[in-house]
C-alpha cells in the first residue's frame, strides 16, 4: 500500500490532529475513535482526498467500511488510483 504514509499525513493535517497524527498507525481506528472526525470532517476529508490524488468519490462509496481504520482509508486510495 503505497499510499499508507500519504493518507495518514492528510488525514493528521485535515483534522488538525497535530502530535496525535504522528502516532497513527495502519490499524488505528478512524470513525467513532477520533472526535475530529465527525459528520463534517468526513466531507472535508473527502474532499482532501479528491483534491489530493485528482480522483471523484462518489456517494455510494462512501462507507464507515472505507473510513473504519487508516489501512481501509488507504486502500479505498489504492482502489480508486488503480
Amino acid at each position: 500500500m503505497h499510499s499508507l504514509e500519504d493518507v495518514k499525513n492528510l488525514v493528521s493535517d485535515t483534522l488538525g490532529l497535530g502530535e496525535r497524527g504522528a502516532n497513527l498507525t495502519a490499524d488505528s481506528p478512524l470513525l467513532g475513535a477520533i472526535p475530529e472526525l465527525d459528520s463534517m470532517a468526513v466531507i472535508n476529508l473527502i474532499t482532501a482526498l479528491e483534491e489530493q490524488y485528482g480522483f471523484s468519490i462518489a456517494d455510494d462509496e462512501i462507507s464507515a467500511e472505507v473510513f473504519e481504520t487508516l489501512r481501509s482509508l488507504a486502500a479505498f486510495v489504492d482502489r480508486k488510483l488503480a
